[in-house]
């Protein structure tokens, strides 16, 4: 890709998908967190983890040499080839939307700068990551009763966008009534939890217990709201996550995992959630959550958020630091 407008700025090589071996370049393209880790940046610097740092080698970047400095499990076996130098970067705008372009499309934040034998770029504007994230563009794509375990009386209702190919799906709980505030969770894909069972997380249980608080809800005379987000692992992509798993394995808790791959903690679109829930006409919400920057991103977007219902389930062995890490670093409220 071309990371300024149309003509303009420099090309990027995701090393992650890089094809020809024998591509190189005299700089890369790295975040601030994935900087620091490798200790090429200093503190100040590293204060800002997912802003882009422009580094250069004393030789050119091989795509051998790129990966290390990329991707964490092959850090420590892979002697890096230094010394490296953090350059001025006067091309902040493009280098942003670069990395957040990584981040959508789940592969590591890490870019040849400029290689040679990298082939034809395809130009990208910095403006064009506003217009796909624009979620005005969402609209219902169809509809339908889907009667569930939980609930027989159920509606599912999914959306699509014509920049996007997530396909986020909301299921509508009871009988929808203008006059009353759904129960509301904001949900967001979990493979793992949802589907094998895993026991590193709570997704799965915290999942089932929404559906069936809905279902009673909706026994009570109200009804309920579940959005089922298609933004696996926080945003960062089902095969990020993965690798933040393995170095969980190590010892590293959840938002050291992700800042060392060079990845945000938490990079979720609540924006789309909230046009979800305008889509069906839903303005107010009791919100199951634990998590504040759900209740102020719905807020900000013009949902209005009259209640906040504690989602809180037990711990396993497995699961324990995970949460107190949410508790600790991430400001849920789970007591």
């Amino acid at each position: 890709m071309e990371g300024g407008g149309v003509g303009d700025g420099p090309v990027l090589l995701p090393v992650e998908t890089a094809i020809d071996a024998q591509a190189h370049a005299p700089r890369m393209l790295i975040s601030s967190a994935r900087a620091a880790t490798l200790k090429l940046v200093n503190q100040r610097e590293a204060a800002a983890p997912h802003a882009p740092v422009l580094i250069r080698g004393a030789e050119p970047f091989t795509l051998a040499a790129a990966r290390p400095i990329a991707d964490p499990a092959l850090d420590l076996a892979s002697p890096l080839k230094g010394p490296f130098k953090a350059e001025l970067l006067a091309w902040t705008d493009a280098a942003d939307a670069a990395l957040e372009l990584a981040r959508l499309a789940g592969i590591l934040p890490a870019f040849l700068v400029d290689p040679e034998g990298a082939g034809e770029a395809q130009p990208v504007a910095a403006g064009d990551l506003a217009h796909w994230a624009d979620t005005a563009r969402l609209t219902i794509a169809a509809r339908a009763r889907l009667p569930i375990a939980a609930c027989e009386n159920t509606e599912i209702v999914a959306f699509r966008s014509a920049d996007d190919t997530r396909e986020h799906v909301a299921l509508v709980i009871g009988t929808q009534m203008s006059d009353r505030a759904p129960l509301v969770r904001l949900h967001s894909e979990c493979l793992t939890g949802d589907i094998l069972g895993s026991l590193k997380c709570d997704c799965g249980p915290q999942l089932h217990a929404a559906l069936t608080a809905m279902a009673d809800e909706a026994d009570g005379g109200g009804w309920g709201v579940l959005l089922y987000m298609r933004q696996e692992g926080r945003g960062i992509g089902l095969v990020n996550k993965m690798r933040a798993y393995r170095l969980q394995d190590q010892g590293f808790d959840t938002v050291d995992a992700n800042q060392r791959l060079g990845l945000p903690d938490e990079a979720r679109d609540f924006g789309t959630a909230a046009r979800m829930l305008e889509l069906l006409g839903v303005r107010d919400v009791k919100l199951m959550t634990n998590n504040l920057r759900k209740v102020v991103a719905l807020e900000e977007a013009g949902v209005r958020v009259i209640e906040r219902v504690q989602h809180q389930l037990p711990a396993n062995p497995h699961n324990a630091r995970y949460l107190g890490t949410k508790r600790d670093r991430s400001g849920h409220l789970l007591d």
